[in-house]
């Protein structure tokens, strides 16, 4: 959201009491080869433990059918790539995941999760605080006479503000190629939060729901130093990791690295170290033979005795892991996601 976007819209009305469910897919799936399972329903897949509550809340409480789970997801991938970060401020000085401007965030911002505080920063308030603007810009939309995508109109007047899109010639899409390529990207995106989940994890404890909450950032790219337990962050380069193409990547990508990713699922209720290696140093009193391997499980590659990669163990011999620079948090086959030859052993935190 950027300086443009004007704050004197009509509150939308808040439906009453909500019961948040954070519902996360347990169905255990006995025989090899099943992958494709629902992480919980509700048309949402792909989003952050953190955010899916808030995401489903935000869309139901909205009486504009519009305004799916799908295009509010997209809309913070867009916006923040779901940061959690404090550091989570636009070089014009919108703030927090939705990146709302002071000014806007005063209008729409609520104390929506109850802790006292209205933040632009709390997951629960920047979410919810995001859906009750879009419904209003939806409903602005429905009621403009506009022709168009009501979705798009939304999305231009949360960029730009609804003065903009009522002012174009003719009135739409404002002719700022911020503002479009931001309503492109949005819609395009939606497809990948749609529907069910990338693979079921079975059973329940420290493991099976760290592995969970890693597969909620199956997509977001990697990036060497960066991530850690409130999410990813951009990284940097050390002379040798981080660079693609000869440039580097990862001071301009905000991403997890294979140890951060791994520290991010576990966190908090468990601890663990940053870097890979420490990560095996500190379970290593905890070692896993490869024929009994469960959810959780740290997986570890080095070359001679110098670890270089952890993965964790999702089931059904694969992992969830963040690979490399230029790829992306990915489920791959524990066979191939490093080269066999390199692969160190197997730890249970």
């Amino acid at each position: 959201m950027n300086t443009l976007v004007k704050a004197g819209i009509a509150l939308v009305a808040l439906f009453g009491a909500f019961v948040m469910m954070l519902v996360v897919g347990v169905v255990v799936i006995a025989k090899a080869g099943a992958a494709e399972i629902s992480d919980g329903g509700g048309g949402l897949r792909g989003v952050p433990a953190e955010f899916r509550p808030w995401i489903l809340r935000a869309s139901a409480a909205c009486t504009h059918r519009e305004l799916s789970p799908a295009l509010l997801a997209a809309q913070i991938e867009a916006e923040s790539g779901f940061s959690t970060s404090r550091s989570t401020v636009s070089s014009t000085g919108a703030l927090g995941p939705a990146q709302f401007m002071p000014g806007t965030w005063a209008t729409w911002g609520r104390d929506d999760d109850g802790n006292g505080d209205t933040s632009p920063w709390d997951i629960g308030d920047a979410v919810m605080s995001q859906g009750r603007f879009m419904c209003s810009l939806i409903g602005d939309a429905k009621a403009s006479g506009i022709p168009g995508d009501v979705r798009a109109l939304a999305l231009a007047g949360y960029n730009a503000g609804w003065y903009a899109v009522t002012h174009a010639h003719p009135p739409g899409i404002p002719p700022f190629a911020e503002t479009q390529d931001y309503v492109k990207k949005i819609l395009a995106a939606m497809s990948k939060f749609q529907g069910p989940g990338v693979l079921q994890v079975s059973g329940t404890g420290s493991g099976p729901d760290a592995v969970r909450r890693a597969l909620t950032r199956v997509g977001t790219p990697y990036a060497w130093g960066g991530g850690g337990p409130d999410g990813p962050s951009t990284g940097f380069c050390d002379g040798t990791n981080g660079y693609l193409n000869g440039s580097c990547s990862a001071s301009s990508t905000s991403g997890f690295d294979c140890s951060s990713l791994v520290m991010y699922a576990y966190w908090p209720s468990l601890h663990l170290p940053r870097t890979a290696a420490e990560q095996y140093g500190a379970t290593s009193n905890h070692p896993v033979a490869r024929g009994d391997l469960q959810p959780g499980d740290l997986l570890f590659w080095a070359h001679g005795s110098s670890i270089y990669h952890v993965a964790m163990y999702a089931g059904d011999g694969k992992v969830v892991a963040a690979p490399r620079t230029g790829r992306n948090v990915e489920v791959a086959p524990m066979a191939s996601a490093m080269p066999e030859r390199d692969y160190y052993g197997a730890t249970r935190p």
